[in-house]
């Protein structure tokens, strides 16, 4: 096991690396009109052409505790006690000696989602290689995120389980886990990954303008589906053609009040100005959304009056919602979740509590985990609390805003 430092990256290398500049053309070329199920062999011959040996693609699966590879002959891997876990994990290549040669973990990410792992072996490894690696591991992300939106295939390979109808139809309006920019980054988990019903969650960065969304639907079924997609259709429907907060909230509170009168659901939408760090929200009837400040909870912080669930506003209070403001800090974290995070309970009735959930966050960003794997770590453990058992679903939406972040 190697671990690489920055010398390495920046290593010169002899001519038994040169490149055919006209062959790889020749495949990025071929890389847009390749099929998912073709991307191994794909990868392999630009791997060859760039001087490298052999590429393997591992994905990670909805509960973020496999890696599994694109080649269906081959095993999955552990995201927890394998290199290939510890790359992902800490989106930092690592390096281990093979038989032939070496094998180079290389994390896949898309902006600031986590996608998998690349496999990359070589004979020998120095600077130029490396950084080839490393492009090779941009290039196949990309290609990864531009084919999954129309690929069963992929869809199929990264899941474990037999996934209901509820959470098959709310699944496709979800986002990806993670989205961000230099200065703000929101990442979001979602359990039980097969059984979903009423939660969802929504996050989106429009220039300097980070929304993120967090909803709660009544019941546990289709409907429920159902009344969560409406509402994110609606808030994105608004937000695309330019409206601000309070149109938001106002176009989910009509859509939900015409096409489903008997339903409803809580959330909290926000509105973060990634420039000048000013958060504006709105809550509908949901927990409170929490500050997170140099390593506490800021008690109170973004507590706000109660006001009706979405879809109930026209008939329990007329008027329109209030949009609460506030500035944040540098470094802050602010945390959304719904009420099935914190009433986990165990075999003997004891809630997983909403301290020990703050407390958990605030200890993994302690020890120096990216936010992603924060909740990675933290939805394992409610999971872990319950058995697995989940009796409601259980969202968690965290954004940080750090905008000197280098």
């Amino acid at each position: 096991m190697i671990p690489v430092s920055d010398p390495l990256l920046h290593a010169s290398a002899g001519p038994d690396v040169a490149v055919d500049e006209s062959q790889l053309e020749e495949l990025i070329i071929d890389a847009q009109t390749a099929l998912p199920f073709e991307l191994p062999a794909l990868a392999n011959r630009c791997a060859l052409a760039l001087g490298l040996d052999t590429v393997l693609i591992y994905l990670v699966d909805l509960q973020q505790r496999l890696l599994i590879p694109l080649d269906e002959a081959l095993e999955p891997l552990p995201v927890a006690g394998s290199l290939a876990g510890w790359a992902y994990r800490t989106v930092s290549p690592r390096v281990d000696d093979a038989d032939d040669g070496v094998i180079v973990w290389m994390p896949l990410v898309d902006g600031a989602e986590r996608l998998g792992v690349l496999a990359v072996r070589a004979v020998s490894l120095d600077g130029v290689r490396m950084r080839r690696s490393r492009m090779l591991a941009h290039l196949f992300a990309m290609l990864i995120t531009s084919k999954r939106d129309y690929s069963d295939w992929l869809a199929a390979r990264i899941r474990t389980a037999t996934m209901r109808l509820p959470a098959e139809m709310l699944r496709a309006f979800l986002p990806p886990h993670t989205v961000g920019s230099s200065k703000c980054v929101s990442t979001a988990v979602l359990e039980p990954a097969y059984d979903i019903a009423g939660d969802a969650y929504d996050h989106s960065v429009v220039k300097n303008v980070l929304h993120t969304m967090i909803l709660d639907s009544m019941g546990h079924d289709l409907a429920s589906g159902l009344t969560t997609s409406v509402a994110m259709a609606a808030a994105r429907n608004t937000r695309r053609g330019g409206g601000d907060l309070a149109d938001i909230v106002g176009s989910v509170d009509q859509a939900l009040a015409q096409w489903l009168p008997d339903h409803f659901c809580t959330g909290v939408m926000c509105r973060l100005d990634a420039e000048t760090g000013v958060l504006q929200w709105v809550n509908c009837g949901h927990p409170p959304p929490l500050l997170i400040r140099a390593d506490r909870v800021l008690d109170g912080a973004l507590d706000s009056r109660p006001q009706p669930p979405i879809g109930l506003a026209g008939q329990l209070a007329p008027t329109a919602r209030q949009v609460h403001e506030t500035t944040l800090k540098p470094g802050d974290h602010v945390l959304l979740y719904t009420d099935g995070v914190v009433e986990a309970r165990d075999t003997e009735g004891l809630e997983f509590g909403l301290d020990r959930f703050t407390d958990f966050i605030i200890r993994s960003y302690a020890a120096g985990q990216r936010p992603a794997e924060v909740l990675r770590l933290l939805i394992h453990a409610i999971l872990d609390h319950q058995r697995n058992q989940l009796r409601d679903d259980a969202t968690i939406l965290l954004f940080d805003w750090h905008p000197h972040h280098q």
